[in-house]
């Protein structure tokens, strides 16, 4: 068991050293050379857990993904504002989907599958809507794929001007503004209402995530050394 725990915390901080490499020279002018040195790893076990430079990339790149379930909601719709929210409390926070993101928007990344982290989004913000379409929640006219895509490239664009601006600081009051722009032109009114998009209920959010991460990884460390 302590073997087990050693693995799987030198395969974090070989990711943490790619995404900081990555997210300083880019992708195609990162070596593996610089990678071990900022891990502090052999090569040899570099490799035994990611075949090659692409397959630390998308380890890297699936770290966008949320790591902890989001809790169920009455209205089906508020779990699309949840994603968006955790998603910017972690952009604010965490190295490796500040990297991940990055890598993702990394133009000259032309070898390794950007599309992905999008793709998955995508897919994620799908199937609440399809839920909540099923529920009544949206407007007739809503059209659930082309919905979730437009969503997507919005909140990648304030996401991304938001780093530029002032280093994602501000990135929750933003992605608030974009949900309240973007819910009563997809929301049935009788709901809307209902719905939580304020900069205070993202907090209160985050707050219980970071708790929940925490219960997970104490939990997960019992069972390891038992």
């Amino acid at each position: 068991m302590a073997q087990q725990a050693r693995a799987i915390k030198t395969r974090q901080a070989i990711l943490q050293s790619a995404a900081a490499v990555f997210a300083e020279r880019g992708y195609e002018r990162t070596t593996i050379g610089e990678i071990l040195v900022r891990a502090g790893v052999t090569k040899g076990a570099l490799y035994f857990h990611f075949a090659s430079k692409e397959d630390l990339a998308l380890g890297v790149l699936d770290a966008q993904m949320l790591d902890v379930p989001l809790a169920p909601q009455e209205i089906r719709l508020q779990e699309l504002a949840d994603q968006a929210f955790l998603l910017a409390h972690r952009l604010q926070r965490d190295p490796l989907v500040q990297a991940s993101v990055a890598l993702a928007l990394d133009s000259g990344a032309t070898s390794i599958d950007r599309v992905a982290p999008f793709q998955a989004w995508i897919d994620q913000l799908s199937e609440i809507l399809m839920v909540s379409k099923a529920r009544g929640e949206l407007l007739p006219h809503v059209d659930v794929t082309d919905t979730a895509s437009l969503f997507s490239g919005a909140y990648s664009g304030v996401q991304a001007m938001s780093q530029i601006l002032c280093d994602r600081t501000d990135l929750l009051h933003r992605v608030s503004v974009l949900l309240q722009h973007f819910m009563p032109s997809i929301c049935t009114p009788a709901l809307l209402t209902g719905l939580r998009l304020t900069e205070e209920y993202a907090r209160v959010l985050g707050a219980e995530y970071e708790a929940n991460r925490r219960r997970r990884d104490e939990l997960s460390a019992v069972e390891t050394q038992g």
